[in-house]
């Protein structure tokens, strides 16, 4: 691509980005959400960082999934998730996590 293309696609992104972001505050007022897809847009957030977050948990840099005590990504995450559970507290969870995941990294044999 020379370097007009690659400077036309990101005029074309910002565009579509800017478009898609300001429609429903332009046009907010004037449609109205049902109630059950308010309520399921509320989840929308957690299934995206689960999206994210739950491959990298299993998935080994090859492809494949590992579901033993091996992976210590899936171990760290289990941790965080039980810790959160008691405490209800995404600050902690995450330094939680690391904190687990950092000393399995450095100290499982």
């Amino acid at each position: 691509m020379s370097d007009l293309e690659i400077w036309i696609v990101i005029g074309a992104l910002v565009l579509a980005t800017a478009t898609a972001r300001s429609s429903l505050w332009l046009i907010g007022h004037h449609i109205n959400i049902p109630k059950r897809v308010q309520a399921m847009l509320r989840y929308a957030p957690a299934c995206a960082l689960a999206a994210i977050i739950g491959p990298d948990l299993v998935l080994a840099p090859g492809g494949q999934v590992v579901l033993d005590l091996t992976n210590i990504k899936l171990l760290s995450g289990i941790a965080a998730t039980l810790y959160y559970l008691l405490r209800r507290n995404m600050l902690e969870t995450i330094i939680f996590g690391m904190v687990c995941f950092t000393l399995l990294r450095l100290f499982w044999v």
